[in-house]
């Protein structure tokens, strides 16, 4: 499966497009309260307890992406979006959400 945020890929014709395909993650209150408490893991303007939790949650909504163009009968998915939004009632949660277009390429 080819995953890429272009709206082409080069070598490749798509000869079919299945739709729109897209998945959301939720990062729940939980996951804040341990990311505040690892605010003292800041290096460099970094901090290792924020990103791996998104990296997580945004690989977790690519694969759910791959799987949906997968079941569509795609082998790609060109102009990938990845969005990231606060929700809840206190900003609390935190959302992943990707989608793009599910396409056959030969």
């Amino acid at each position: 499966m080819i995953l890429t945020a272009t709206h082409g890929i080069e070598g490749h014709q798509v000869t079919r497009y299945h739709g729109i395909v897209s998945a959301e993650v939720i990062l729940g209150a939980n996951v804040f309260r341990d990311l505040f408490a690892g605010i003292r893991d800041f290096v460099g303007g970094r901090s290792g307890a924020y990103e791996k939790p998104l990296r997580r949650a945004r690989e977790m909504a690519m694969e759910e992406l791959e799987a949906e163009a997968r079941d569509k009968g795609a082998n790609a998915v060109i102009g990938i979006d990845i969005d990231y939004e606060v929700i809840g009632d206190s900003g609390s949660m935190l959302m992943v959400s990707v989608s793009g277009t599910a396409v056959t390429v030969s």
